[in-house]
């Protein structure tokens, strides 16, 4: 008996070795047979954001319902979604390739992770025709439940929300959908549930689902399951649970439980109030969920203050609530002293929660300019490092300068963004950078800009403001201004040995050379039209206030699109001429604007 064993092994491993061919991988399937079909019936910001996954990747993408209206419900009040299956099948019945691979995702909400040729490997590991997404989460009938085929590990319910997301064969997906006969508003998703929860159709159609997660990633009940990894310049959504990396990432349905929409309630309170605990009564008895909504709470009447801290703390309802705010006086009676001595143009002080690592700020930005935890926010926040830290993003209470919100940053945009929160885009705004290769640094004193100005309106010849002019080469000025050159006064010695000693150290950092001089008075010619100045590099320095003797002015650069309009009294601003820096000069709205001009060349 054994010698017979020992002989049918041998036989066995002799067949393995000497037949190759039964051992070969299969063939892998060539990337141009796949074919991405999605349902957009508008260009929203979602699909926008999934087409440049796409192109990223190098998919091909095939859109289908598009400027269609849409039909197929809104998915919250009632299961929807049927005419996505309508417009697949559709597209299905004029294909012709049936060794076509099929990948049928949603649009507004998935993003890829990775290209083709892994999605395609992993596809035909599976050892299925038809592959569907896969959640822990049953929708939209619980009662199936139990008609769900168990899995040895993962997740056992076919993937929800939106699309389904599935790839497989076209031929299977053809069959799939080629029995569809429902309206519009009818659940796709229910369509698919029944056709997989049917043993008959399952086997015939080889359908299986990604319950590993290695192919789709739901985020719809998963959100814990899912990391970030951070790993040579790329960024890929792990799923820790089961240590797969999936190439499609679905941000499916809502992330908290409660779909009602999230509510701010402003409450101000800026002067004696009565019946203020009535009103207190009367916003407890919305009949709204509690954690939908967020109080803004502006105290100034310490007066009302046990008022305020009743009926948020006495009364427990702030763990109800979402979030709750409430601007009052700092504990730190000195605070407001503080950071006035530390003479900072912009200021916060730390908040934190104590036993929590919550705080008013961010110690870094993430790649996509949201929140990252910096190396020392931990010691930071715990206080076992403490001083003054350049930070990307603070919120709840800061102290600024007066003079920076008058000038640098006056902008009635300054809490705006599209993309943004109104103090994230004021925490951006401030931290940008207002020109690129735009400098500035001081080199007069009050006394000699005066000096300067008295000078120039003593000699009075201020130039035409027109092209012709006889004082430089050619005769022709092609941008004229209203200026007198320092030559007139007897003053370019002078000024020349001023660029040298003063300027030069300053701009052999960056642009060596120096050449022309004048001074130019903007009052009759409020506005310089768009041009590229004669010059390697231009020193423009403001001789007078702005907001005091003049009001508006200032350099637009057209190519970077951005401006400086407060320059101080004194200083240079400095920035390339010839092809980089096109610019233009903004109006003077009142008063009169006086600049010094040199136009370097080497």
């Amino acid at each position: 008996m054994k010698t017979d064993s020992l002989t049918f092994l041998l036989g066995f491993l002799c067949l393995s070795v000497f037949s190759p061919l039964q051992c070969e991988p299969k063939a892998s399937i060539p990337e141009e047979k796949l074919l991405v079909l999605t349902v957009a019936t508008k260009e929203t910001d979602g699909f926008k954001r999934f087409m440049r996954s796409a192109r990223q990747f190098n998919y091909t993408v095939k859109v289908l319902g598009r400027g269609e209206k849409w039909t197929g419900g809104d998915y919250m009040s009632a299961p929807g979604g049927g005419q996505k299956v309508r417009l697949l099948k559709s597209a299905m019945d004029i294909m012709k390739e049936e060794d076509k691979i099929i990948l049928f995702v949603d649009s507004y909400d998935v993003i890829f992770s990775s290209g083709p040729k892994e999605l395609l490997k992993k596809f035909q590991q599976t050892g299925h025709k038809v592959v569907f997404s896969a959640e822990t989460l049953i929708w939209p009938d619980r009662h199936l439940e139990d008609k769900h085929p168990h899995v040895r590990e993962g997740k056992r319910f076919l993937g929800a929300g939106g699309i389904p997301g599935f790839i497989g064969y076209a031929q299977n997906i053809k069959e799939m959908v080629s029995n569809w006969s429902g309206q519009d508003d009818d659940s796709d998703q229910l369509f698919y549930t029944k056709l997989y929860i049917n043993p008959e159709k399952r086997k015939s159609l080889n359908i299986t689902l990604d319950s590993k997660c290695r192919l789709f990633q739901n985020l719809y009940g998963a959100l814990d399951e899912v990391v970030l990894k951070f790993e040579n310049g790329r960024v890929r959504a792990r799923n820790v649970l089961y240590d797969t990396l999936p190439v499609i990432v679905h941000g499916n349905g809502p992330t908290k439980e409660s779909e009602y929409p999230g509510v701010v309630i402003g409450i101000f309170i800026q002067q004696p109030t009565p019946f203020l605990t009535v009103f207190f009564e009367r916003l407890l008895s919305l009949q709204y969920p509690k954690n939908r909504l967020k109080l803004f709470i502006y105290n100034q009447e310490s007066h009302h203050e046990q008022h305020v801290y009743a009926f948020l703390f006495l009364l427990n309802h702030e763990a109800e609530y979402q979030g709750v705010k409430i601007i009052g006086p700092l504990k730190n009676d000195n605070a407001l002293k503080i950071l006035i001595e530390l003479n900072k143009p912009f200021i916060a002080p730390m908040m934190s929660k104590p036993g929590r690592l919550w705080s008013n700020f961010w110690g870094a930005l993430s790649a996509d300019g949201y929140y990252a935890r910096s190396e020392d926010y931990v010691d930071i926040v715990q206080g076992r490092r403490v001083g003054i830290w350049n930070v990307p993003y603070v919120s709840q209470v800061y102290l600024l300068r007066a003079d920076i919100l008058r000038n640098e940053l006056k902008g009635p945009d300054l809490f705006q963004s599209a993309t943004l929160d109104s103090d994230m885009a004021f925490c951006s705004k401030v931290r940008d950078q207002p020109c690129p290769d735009v400098y500035w640094f001081p080199v007069f004193t009050n006394v000699a800009c005066e000096h300067l100005i008295e000078e120039m309106e003593n000699f009075g010849q201020w130039s035409g403001g027109g092209n012709v002019d006889t004082r430089i080469q050619g005769g022709y000025e092609n941008v004229p201004t209203i200026d007198i050159h320092m030559n007139q006064i007897s003053f370019e010695r002078e000024w020349h040995k001023f660029l040298l000693e003063y300027v030069a150290p300053v701009t052999e950092k960056m642009f060596p050379g120096y050449y022309t001089k004048f001074g130019i008075k903007p009052d009759e010619q409020p506005s310089l039209r768009p041009h590229h100045d004669a010059s390697t590099f231009t020193i423009n320095i403001a001789l007078n206030q702005v907001g005091t003797d003049f009001q508006g002015g200032g350099c637009r650069f057209l190519r970077y699109d951005c401006s400086i309009k407060s320059q101080r009294k004194g200083w240079a601003l400095m920035h390339p001429g010839r092809l980089t820096h096109y610019h233009e000069g903004l109006p003077t709205t009142e008063g009169v604007r006086y600049i010094s001009v040199s136009f370097v060349d080497p």
